[in-house]
């Protein structure tokens, strides 16, 4: 009988911050699906609608309020809960808002990771960590080809650089408290490409502008539509993270940062993403915004995921026409008052039926 990710999850007990935002709700669905004992902590509820209170993700996980940049409430909810694992998500995610608000993202991004990290420094458990930060912490030179994981950090926007310092403080805690033979805790970093699927509704982003404006029956309007990025369904970095969780519980020599991205033949500018979305959709039409005096954002930004696929044995399922049909249909559904647990469960259970047919390692049974 199969058992995703080797049946690691079954009654561990997992803290997810940031697990009321977008990915954080796809991925305590994910984790209660495979038997986990799920914790939650977040600051607030950040959009509405919300996949977390439309698919009433609460009801799932025991839930707490708070915020990462206090670093003696990470501390009290680390000694009460006692994780075996965390999934450290919480994070200001939006490259605009970082430009308007670039002290309170460096808060939450860097310091808000120094805080959890410190936190399970002092606790002195046994605990380990999977920190989540994005593509975008890489320098961007410009390049077309993918960025790879020696690569240096950097970043033009506060957005970008907190992603890139968040990385360093990372490397700084693994190397400083988490490397001895005797350590209580040891940390991996996903750095995920530009992650789109049912239930983001964050301002700013090409999906959730697209769904505003079919479901009004107005044109899209795109800012970049040159602009290559590594689109990818939410599900395919999660199952990276949670593969490098797997992996850290069972003792493998994952402490390290990893890329998880499309295949670079799935890379895809903004206006070939909203043409298919506009396909998958049935209707509607786009149109080129001009926006003078806009945020400089990078024009080209793609991940090279070789290290995952050779030593996690980990690769994508979906590839981008797939990626674009799934999406389409579960915000289609949504729109048509469907019962959003339920959609979204099943789209999970679609994925993993994909990735075991695929034989990728983590869908694989216990016995291979």
């Amino acid at each position: 009988m199969s058992a995703p990710f080797d049946g690691a999850y079954r009654g561990l007990n997992v803290l997810v911050t940031g697990n009321t935002g977008f990915k954080g709700s796809w991925l305590s669905l994910w984790l209660s699906k495979l038997g986990a004992k799920v914790t939650g902590f977040s600051i607030d509820v950040p959009t509405n609608p919300s996949l977390f209170e439309l698919a009433h993700i609460a009801e799932l996980v025991d839930h707490r309020f708070g915020d990462v940049g206090d670093f003696e409430a990470i501390k009290r909810l680390i000694s009460e809960v006692q994780p075996d694992l965390i999934f450290h998500l919480a994070a200001q995610p939006l490259v605009r808002l970082s430009y308007r608000e670039p002290l309170a993202t460096l808060a939450t991004n860097v310091m808000g990771t120094a805080n959890l990290l410190d936190a399970v420094r002092t606790w002195g458990e046994k605990c380990d960590v999977v920190v989540v930060t994005s593509d975008k912490c890489y320098h961007n030179d410009g390049r077309i080809e993918g960025y790879r994981e020696t690569d240096p950090m950097g970043g033009y926007d506060p957005y970008s650089m907190s992603k890139g310092a968040a990385e360093l403080v990372v490397d700084s805690w693994r190397n400083s408290y988490f490397r001895a033979p005797d350590s209580s805790a040891r940390v991996a970093s996903g750095r995920a490409g530009n992650v789109i699927g049912g239930g983001d509704w964050a301002a700013d982003r090409i999906i959730t502008d697209c769904i505003a404006a079919l479901t009004k029956d107005e044109p899209i309007g795109t800012r970049n539509p040159l602009a290559t990025r590594p689109w990818q369904h939410v599900l395919e970095p999660l199952s990276g993270y949670l593969l490098l969780g797997s992996q850290l519980r069972g003792g493998a020599p994952v402490d390290k940062g990893w890329n998880f991205g499309p295949d670079q033949d799935n890379i895809r500018n903004v206006q070939q993403l909203v043409d298919t979305l506009l396909t998958k959709w049935g209707s509607g039409s786009a149109i080129h915004l001009n926006e003078a005096g806009a945020p400089k954002e990078a024009i080209a930004l793609s991940l090279n995921i070789e290290k995952a696929r050779t030593e996690l044995d980990w690769f994508p399922v979906w590839e981008f026409d797939r990626t674009i049909a799934e999406t389409a249909f579960w915000y289609r559904k949504w729109f048509e008052g469907a019962d959003i647990r339920s959609l979204t469960d099943a789209q999970i259970d679609t994925y993993m039926a994909d990735a075991a047919k695929l034989d990728v390692r983590w869908a694989r049974p216990e016995s291979a």
